[in-house]
């Protein structure tokens, strides 16, 4: 049976990958719309920023209760609700005529996201051998990473010849082939056993991960941190996880078993890959702002200066997925964490007068090391749990990668809110001080990511390789 199940391992997680790549695409194809759907559904911008914000929510909320869903449904099962969630989700956007539907089809498209990203990390820990499992996350890295990075540049060309609402009908048919796809070759390759729904688990769950998504999203909005919304959210947030921590250490049955922490690989993969969604999420949102507001470069021009970090990122978390089989982390994730700090420094320079091929040699740089970070340090971290912490390990880590990119993003806007807001205060409100005001926002955001990576390479040094076979 195990022979049968790696033979058609390839079939079998290409229908993952695929489902898993239009929900991590429609996580910032939207970005892009966002004038459009103000004019479309008379709104303004803060309103229209929870489609985004409400996506995130959902994930936030729902990746911690996968865990338990894997354990008490087959593959077969969660696989086929995830993809149900996503195409209903996806056909209520691309029809709907109110923002009220609209949000509620992402919220839809959210949950199938949710249920489909953890799931697809246990089915390659189970179905791949320890030596191979590298070349598997490489693929996985391609989506996780590529996914959102294209979403703009992709939603940018559609936007720019119809309408946002093609962005969902162009979703639509890769969802119905991963379907068609899975139902043909996904086997049920975990054990199923009874689980209880512990209520105050994932009432604690949901008010612990959505607030903090929560605060720091409306941080980014209000330009501030310091206001009660913000507060409240983020310390209800943190308070409700901490509860939740205490009752998860002392249940026979956890919803989210928080002793994969005890293992120190794992620990320091989780914390890497946080690292690096932060400076992925942050530069997507700050260099689109960049590139149209002060280059005055239109979306679609925009997007493409873009392409080509996310093409090479691409092709490089294949490559770094088979040399990490080889190698390990040990010298890769230092090596690709000094890269990314190197592009960082120098994109933290860009003013009105940047040439975007400057832009575009340091971005694609940043994305070369973040390929050879990314998955050989969570690879690394997920072989060193036994078989049985595999559902929890890959919820808790694809939920703080979630919120990791929710915070990092939301905390560099309000950076760059708070930094023009300030040369505008000292310098007056002229053209030429909101110009200047918003370039040295976007230099002092992208310290912030300059900040965390030095942090990440001087944990990586740290690293050491997760080899034996369980």
């Amino acid at each position: 049976m195990k022979n049968d199940l790696y033979e058609q391992r390839i079939k079998i997680i290409s229908a993952f990958l695929i489902a898993a790549f239009i929900g991590l695409f429609n996580e910032t194809a939207l970005n892009m719309a966002i004038a459009q759907l103000i004019v479309d559904f008379n709104s303004d911008a803060p309103t229209i920023q929870w489609l985004t914000t409400g996506y995130l929510l959902t994930l936030g909320v729902l990746v911690p209760i996968s865990a338990i869903l894997m354990q008490r449904f087959t593959t077969r099962q969660l696989f086929t609700a995830s993809l149900l969630f996503s195409m209903t989700g996806t056909v209520i956007a691309a029809i709907s005529p109110t923002f009220t539907i609209l949000l509620m089809g992402r919220i839809i498209q959210a949950a199938g996201t949710a249920i489909i990203l953890p799931l697809m990390m246990q089915v390659i820990l189970l179905v791949y051998p320890i030596n191979k499992r590298g070349a598997a996350m490489g693929k996985i890295g391609l989506v996780i990473v590529f996914a959102p990075a294209i979403g703009p540049t992709i939603a940018g060309l559609v936007i720019d010849q119809l309408s946002w609402h093609f962005i969902f009908w162009l979703s639509l048919p890769f969802l119905v082939l991963a379907f068609l796809i899975g139902l043909k070759f996904i086997q049920n390759v975990s054990e199923v056993k009874p689980m209880k729904f512990d209520i105050m688990s994932i009432v604690l769950s949901t008010l612990g991960f959505g607030g903090i998504v929560y605060g720091f999203s409306i941080s980014g909005k209000l330009g501030t941190f310091m206001t009660a919304e913000v507060l409240v959210a983020v310390c209800v947030g943190l308070l409700a996880l901490v509860l939740f921590g205490f009752r998860q250490l002392k249940m026979e049955q956890p919803m989210l078993n928080l002793r994969v922490f005890t293992f120190r690989m794992y620990s320091l993969g989780v914390t890497l890959v946080m690292i690096c969604m932060m400076m992925i999420l942050s530069t997507m949102v700050l260099l689109p702002i960049y590139l149209q507001n002060i280059l005055l470069l239109t979306p679609v021009i925009a997007g493409l200066v873009l392409l080509p970090g996310g093409v090479i990122n691409a092709f490089m978390s294949v490559v770094a997925g088979n040399m990490f089989d080889r190698f390990g982390p040990r010298v890769m994730v230092p090596a690709g964490l000094f890269m990314s700090l190197v592009a960082l420094f120098a994109l933290r320079t860009i003013d009105g007068t940047t040439s975007v091929y400057f832009i575009i040699a340091f971005h694609i740089i940043m994305f070369i090391g973040i390929s050879l970070t990314m998955m050989p340090a969570q690879t690394n971290g997920l072989n060193q749990l036994p078989t049985q912490m595999y559902p929890d390990g890959t919820a808790i880590m694809n939920t703080l990668q979630q919120v990791a990119g929710a915070v990092g993003t939301a905390v560099a806007v309000t950076i760059m809110s708070i930094s023009t807001a300030n040369y505008v205060n000292m310098n007056g409100n002229t053209v030429a001080a909101q110009l200047e005001g918003s370039i040295q926002g976007v230099q002092n955001s992208i310290t912030f990511g300059l900040i965390i990576a030095v942090v990440g390479f001087a944990l990586s040094l740290l690293l050491r390789n997760v080899r034996q076979e369980k």
